[in-house]
C-alpha cells in the first residue's frame, strides 16, 4: 500500500555556480520569485491608483528588508533555542540565539518564521507611510493582494526542501519524505502554497472590482481573517517545528495566527461602521 504514495525527494539545490561553489536553492529562488512576482502586481496597483514608480522602487527595499528581517527574528524569538541547549552528558547540541546573537545573522542557514515576516511587513508599512506621507491602511489593504504570492512561492520552497513536513496520514495524496523518514504524511506546505493561490486570485478580483465599495482597512482585515483561519487549521496537519510545542494545547503557530485573527475581525468591523458613519 505504501507504494501508492508519493516519494518526495527532490535536492534543495537547483544548481551550483561553477567557480564559486555558490548553491542555487530552491528556497532562495522562491524568495526572489516571491518580490518579483509582487513588485509586478504592485506596479500596476500603483499606476491604476495613480502613485508614482518611484514610490514603489522605495517601497519594495522597506518590503524586503522588513519581511527578512522580521521573519528571521520572528524564527529567532518564537521557535528559538534562546539558551545553549546540552545533552545528558554535558556535551552542546545547539547554541541558543541569546547565548549567541550573533547566530541571528546565519540566514543562510535557515530559519524563517512567517507570524514575524507578517510583524516585520506592518512595521515596514508605518516607517515608509510616516517618511512618504501615505495612508497605511491603502497601503496594507493593497499590499494584501500581494502577500499570497510570497505565501504560495514560500511554501513550495519549503516542499522542495522537505521541511515543516505533515503529520503521519494515509490519504491517497499522502507524501513520504524520504530524507525524513519513510512514513506517509500530509503535504501540509503544499496546503498552504494551494491556498496562496487561490487567496491572491481572491484579493487581486476584490481589490479591481469591490475596492471602492468597502472602508479603509476592510481588505487587510479580510485578509488577515482569511489567511491566519487557514494557518490555524493547517496546523492540524503539520508536525510540530519544536519539542516545547508537544506540551501546548495548541502549537506555536496557532497561538500566533489567534491575534491576527481578531484583529483582522476587528479591522473589518470599524471600517464597516466607519464607512456606515
Amino acid at each position: 500500500m505504501i507504494l501508492n504514495y508519493i516519494h518526495w525527494n527532490p535536492s534543495p539545490e537547483i544548481f551550483t555556480i561553477p567557480g564559486i561553489n555558490w548553491p542555487v536553492r530552491w528556497y532562495g529562488l522562491m524568495w526572489a520569485l516571491a518580490f518579483i512576482a509582487s513588485h509586478f502586481f504592485m506596479n500596476r496597483i500603483y499606476k491604476t491608483e495613480g502613485r508614482s514608480d518611484k514610490a514603489l522602487d522605495r517601497l519594495t527595499l522597506y518590503i524586503i528588508l522588513g519581511t527578512v528581517i522580521g521573519a528571521r527574528l520572528g524564527h529567532c524569538l518564537f521557535y528559538g533555542p534562546w539558551f545553549d541547549e546540552f545533552d545528558a552528558n554535558g556535551f552542546l547540541i545547539s547554541e541558543g540565539y541569546l547565548s549567541h546573537p550573533l547566530n541571528m545573522l546565519k540566514v543562510y542557514e535557515g530559519g524563517l518564521a512567517s507570524h514575524g515576516g507578517a510583524i516585520g511587513i506592518i512595521i515596514a508599512v508605518f516607517l515608509y507611510c510616516h517618511k512618504e506621507k501615505e495612508s497605511w491602511l491603502w497601503l496594507l489593504d493593497r499590499l494584501t493582494v500581494v502577500v499570497p504570492i510570497a505565501v504560495m512561492c514560500i511554501r513550495f520552497g519549503n516542499l522542495m526542501n522537505s521541511e515543516i513536513i505533515g503529520s503521519v496520514t494515509n490519504v491517497p495524496w499522502a507524501f513520504i519524505f524520504v530524507q525524513e523518514d519513510n512514513q506517509p504524511r500530509h503535504p501540509a506546505q503544499l496546503y498552504e502554497a494551494i491556498f496562496g493561490l487561490f487567496l491572491f486570485i481572491f484579493m487581486y478580483w476584490f481589490w479591481k472590482h469591490k475596492r471602492n465599495a468597502v472602508g479603509a482597512g476592510f481588505m487587510v482585515g479580510l485578509f488577515c481573517v482569511l489567511l491566519f483561519i487557514e494557518r490555524f487549521i493547517d496546523e492540524f496537519f503539520k508536525e510540530n517545528q519544536v519539542a516545547f510545542e508537544d506540551n501546548l494545547s495548541l502549537n506555536m503557530g496557532q497561538w500566533l495566527s489567534i491575534p491576527f485573527i481578531v484583529i483582522g475581525a476587528v479591522m473589518m468591523w470599524r471600517s464597516t461602521k466607519l464607512l456606515k458613519n
